[in-house]
């Protein structure tokens, strides 16, 4: 399922649905159940959103006796990924880096902005990797 930009913008817009990818991504497929029990939100919310990202093509399902294991659908995560590419304003062209010109026609207080953004993307690594490593 192709998304229109807007439209894939709407379904990342909540929090616990871009959560519930992270989770997905972590930790493989999971169950409505644990998933809510992960964000400490009610099972049935947890399936709402799974509803909303299932139909946006990101998860997918397939149930198994009781239980649905869902799980990401990589190919649509990497459509998403290439839509945002065409979208993105800073010039980096999907490598997450500004190009060179970009640095030489950038007032300072943008480079200050783009640094602490930088900082706060380094300090979210750097929490990953220490969870991961417990």
């Amino acid at each position: 399922m192709e998304l229109e930009s807007f439209e894939m913008f709407k379904v990342l817009a909540v929090e616990t649905r871009v959560r519930i990818l992270d989770i997905l991504k972590a930790q493989g497929p999971q169950g409505a159940k644990e998933i809510a029990r992960q964000l400490g939100i009610t099972a049935a919310a947890a399936s709402q959103h799974l509803k909303i990202l299932r139909q946006a093509g990101l998860v997918r399902s397939e149930r198994k006796g009781y239980w649905i294991p869902y799980s990401i659908d990589s190919e649509a995560l990497e459509r998403y990924r290439r839509q945002l590419t065409e979208v993105c304003s800073c010039g980096c062209q999907g490598t997450g880096k500004w190009r060179e010109q970009e640095f030489e026609n950038t007032d300072l207080e943008a480079l200050r902005k783009y640094e602490k953004d930088l900082q706060e993307e380094l300090k979210s690594v750097r929490q990953r990797i220490k969870e991961k490593s417990k």
